[in-house]
This record gives structure tokens, C-alpha cells and sequence, in this order.
């Protein structure tokens, strides 16, 4: 997201091109113009505008290369967490039917799901949010502007029409280069928006998002595996992602581990012949799919924004804009916050509590400055993980193997008995410094609503809890999040962890 400071301009027409120009006063037309409109930049701007500042967004979705567009929200709203979460509760309540039978429930077989039902529901209520979002907007009385914006000096911002042919999305999807990769492939910007099943799908990557996509594809009955060239959920606790794709096999969900894709073939029949190389053993493999989904990162697209000719810098291995902690870049006047700035969190509620921030010291009505410390999120795979402060990996690097102190336990769910489910990989840690008051570092669980029990605790870290106090918090009985009151066992003391009793 990028915000341009004092950009106070008079718009003027040329050739499809809006130019925002200083005006002979020697004022600007507006106080803050936002290029992007994710989740980030509509809170800033309508935060500037409450505060009384006059605003503009720019905002203009380029379709993906199978020409999927959507409206006003970004990613989140459109091609992330909002369609995700929704399929994602598809896919549990698939799992939810089948355990009802042995709550006595009588449900007669075959149990099926319709995707075009479930993709109709959840388009409509994403348009929903898109008029949601420009409603709020003139509401607010912030000028909307469906362009593509760029940057010409620190106070001026053009924007070229749909008529265009400048690029001005703040990120696109990476596709593998290897043959056939585009030409057949799709990507998290199109598989919330198809109209027919995907079918049989070979999901490529291992991030969250790959995860997530192949857990509800699993979880609604399709043939689903993936492809992973290295690890799962890189700069996770890796410890929870072993336990998050343990479950994911044990749920359906297939994995090509240590494997890589060399091509991709459309065969007569329509199907997609995927070849790719096994590199535990140097042997080749091939398979078909319906459909094949890469969710391999996403590159931001700092380019088209012209900061290169205004000296902005960027970060040179991941094109990302560098900032301070203020959101400051090396320009004055122009600003950038959300998934664009490097060393952020990738995350919507750090993107939207960053733009309000921001907007507040703009209007000079606050000096707060955003906290990336601490910063909760969950991972909504078939059993959901959720996480707030470092890792383990990240606790013992900085404090040593002896610095740190890891209580954990294996438990089992209520829900999970009668249903007679599995429960060997519902785990929790608390990872605490080992002297002093063990002020807890990080903790981790992974089990049922995993969102709802970290967003509690996540509170507890803006309050530097201890673990003390976690043993002084009376929990909820029976729930999940109570076990992380009762914790005891270390695993410096070998013992078991599972725990017993109700």
C-alpha cells in the first residue's frame, strides 16, 4: 500500500490519463492520496478522512492470466481470507456431518457436496463486501478512483483508465517457469471464483495458502495433493507444521514430498499431464489432473509504481519497498504499509491497524507508532493452527537451548470423542525464558478454532505475561484453550505430555 502525503492535486484529463498537478496557489487538491484499495488503504483513508483530511484512493485489479477479476477490497476480501475461511467451514462441516452419526443424528448416504452452490453463496457475499466498501467510502466523502496509479514526484500521482496499458496491481501471483505453467495452471486468485469443481488437483507450494486450499479441496471430497519442493509453512514453528500436515494425510489430503514440477501438458482428453522429478531419488513421475493450482508466493509489482525514478528504495532481493518505523520510505512524503513493506507481516488486521496509525500521526492527532511484535495469526488447515511470539527454532536462537523453557502437552478434544476422531496431533506449547519471572516468548496450538483461542491470549503478550501467569488464569471448562491454563509437563523433563482425565 502506498500513500502519498500532501498530495494535494487537480486532476486533468489527457488521453486517458489523469495527472494530479500542483495547483498556481501552490496548494494541493488533496491532503492524502492512497494507491491500493486492500484492506490497509481503505482503513487509512477513511481514517484520514474522519480526522478531516480530504482523500482519494486509486484503486484498478488487473484479471489474473485466466482472466479473474474481482472489486474494491484487495486480496483479503476478494482472493484470501474471507472466500478462504468460508470454504474452509465448507469443508468442516463436511467432517461435522459425518460425526453427527454417532451424536445420533440419522443422515442418509451418500453424503455429497455441490461446489457451484457453495461458490455462488460465497461470491455473493464477497460482492456484498466490495458495495460494502465503496458505500463506506463516499460515506466517509473519499474519493474513489477505479485507476491504476504511479508516482511521478513525491506530490504528484497519476492514473491511466481501464483504457490503459500501464500495470498497476501492487502484487501478482508467481507462476513456475516451466512449460505450460501459465497456459494451464491457476492460482489463488482464480479458485475462489470458478464456477465448476476443480476436481482432481495437484496443488504446488507448501505456504499457508497452499495448505489452506488443499485442506477444504480435501475436506469437500476432492482428490487433492500436494507438491512440496522443500518444507511446509516456511517461518512457522516447525515442529506445528509436521504436526499440520500429519493431520492433513491422515485426512485424505495426498503429499509429493521433496519433488519438483518440470512441465505441464493439456492431453487430448483435457486433462493435465503433470511431469515432475522426485529429488530424493532423481526419478521422473507423471499424473493427471483436472486442475493444478500453483501457490508458490506473490511478488510485489513496486515497478509499475515508478519508484525506481524517484529514488524510493527497495528491498533488492525481494522488490519489496523498504521502510522505517514509521512507515517512511527513503522519499519524504511518501509512505507504505501492508504486505508491501519489507519485514511486515503478510497479515490484514497488521495492514489496517498500520494504515489508521499512520493516518493519525498524518493528521498529527497521535504519535503511536505500529507494534509488529506479537502479532497473533492462524493457519485454517483442516486442523486449524494458531500462533502468537517466536517460535521455537527463533526462541532458542536468540536465547540458546538453555535459555529457554518449552511446557507442552498432547490433549484430546470433547468434540473429538464421541465422534471417535483422532487426536494425536491436537498439541499446545508455551515456550517461556527459562530464569526470572518466564515471561512467555511464544506459544502455539494447534486443535479446534484455533483463531478464537490465540486471539485471547494474544492479549496476554501486549501485557508481557509470564507463566505464572498463565497458571494463575482459571480456565473454561470443558474447552480446548483451558489446557493451555494447566500446562506443566517441560520438554527438558523427557516426561509424557499427554494429558488425562476430562
Amino acid at each position: 500500500m502506498a500513500a502519498l502525503w500532501r498530495g494535494r492535486h487537480r486532476w486533468k484529463r489527457t488521453n486517458c490519463l489523469h495527472v494530479l498537478t500542483r495547483n498556481l496557489t501552490g496548494k494541493y487538491d488533496y491532503d492524502l492520496v492512497v494507491i491500493g484499495g486492500g484492506s490497509g488503504g481503505l482503513a487509512c483513508s477513511k481514517e484520514a478522512a474522519q480526522l478531516g483530511q480530504k482523500v482519494a484512493v486509486l484503486d484498478h485489479v488487473e484479471p489474473s492470466v485466466k482472466g479473474t477479476k474481482w472489486g474494491l477490497g484487495g486480496t483479503c476480501v476478494n482472493v484470501g481470507c474471507i472466500p478462504k475461511k468460508l470454504m474452509h467451514q465448507a469443508a468442516l462441516l463436511g467432517t461435522a456431518v459425518k460425526d453427527a452419526k454417532k451424536f445420533g443424528w440419522q443422515i442418509s448416504e451418500p453424503i455429497c457436496h455441490d461446489w457451484s452452490t457453495m461458490a455462488d453463496a460465497v461470491q455473493n457475499h464477497v460482492r456484498s463486501l466490495n458495495w460494502g466498501h465503496r458505500v463506506q467510502l463516499q460515506d466517509k466523502k473519499v474519493k474513489y478512483l477505479n485507476i491504476k496509479g504511479s508516482l511521478l514526484d513525491e506530490h504528484t500521482v497519476k492514473g491511466l483508465t481501464k483504457a490503459g496499458k500501464e500495470v498497476g496491481c501492487l502484487f501478482i501471483i508467481r507462476h513456475l517457469s516451466i512449460p505450460g505453467a501459465m497456459e494451464h495452471g491457476i492460482t489463488s486468485d482464480d479458485i475462489f471464483w470458478l464456477k465448476k469443481s476443480p476436481g482432481k488437483t495437484l496443488v504446488v507450494g507448501a505456504s499457508y495458502v497452499a495448505l489452506e486450499c488443499a485442506g477444504f479441496l480435501t475436506g469437500i471430497g476432492l482428490d487433492t495433493t500436494v507438491m512440496v519442493r522443500s518444507i511446509a509453512l516456511r517461518g512457522f514453528d516447525q515442529q506445528m507444521a509436521g504436526l499440520v500436515t500429519d493431520y492433513m494425510e491422515a485426512y485424505g489430503t495426498k503429499f509429493a514430498w521433496q519433488c519438483v514440477p518440470k512441465r505441464v501438458d493439456k492431453l487430448s482428453s483435457g486433462v493435465l499431464q503433470v511431469t515432475w522429478m522426485d529429488n530424493n531419488t532423481g526419478n521422473e513421475h507423471k499424473d493427471t489432473y483436472d486442475s493444478v493450482l500453483w501457490a508458490v508466493g506473490r511478488a510485489p509489482e513496486t515497478k509499475a509504481l515508478g519508484l525506481d525514478k524517484l529514488g524510493v528504495q527497495l528491498d533488492k532481493e525481494t522488490g519489496k519497498i523498504v521502510v522505517g518505523a514509521d512507515e517512511s520510505t527513503s522519499v519524504p512524503n511518501i509512505y507504505a504499509f501492508g504486505d508491501i513493506g519489507e519485514g511486515r507481516p503478510e497479515l490484514t488486521p497488521t495492514a489496517i491497524k498500520a494504515g489508521k496509525l499512520l493516518a493519525r500521526r498524518l493528521a498529527r492527532h497521535s504519535a503511536e507508532l505500529m507494534n509488529y511484535d506479537s502479532v497473533p495469526t492462524t493457519v485454517f488447515t483442516p486442523l486449524e493452527y494458531g500462533c502468537v511470539g517466536l517460535s521455537e527454532e527463533e526462541a532458542e536462537k536468540r536465547l540458546g537451548k538453555d535459555g529457554i523453557e518449552v511446557y507442552h502437552a498432547f490433549y484430546k478434544p470433547l468434540e473429538f470423542t464421541v465422534a471417535e476422531r483422532d487426536a494425536s496431533q491436537c498439541y499446545l506449547k508455551v515456550i517461556c525464558e527459562r530464569d526470572g519471572d518466564q515471561k512467555i516468548l511464544g506459544l502455539h496450538f494447534t486443535g479446534p478454532n484455533a483463531g478464537e483461542v490465540t486471539q485471547g491470549f494474544a492479549l496476554a503478550f501486549q501485557c508481557g505475561a509470564t507463566y505464572s501467569h498463565l497458571l494463575q488464569t482459571v480456565g473454561i471448562h470443558p474447552t480446548c484453550a483451558e489446557e493451555l491454563t494447566k500446562v506443566n509437563i517441560t520438554k527438558r523433563s523427557g516426561l509424557d505430555a499427554t494429558v488425562t482425565g476430562c
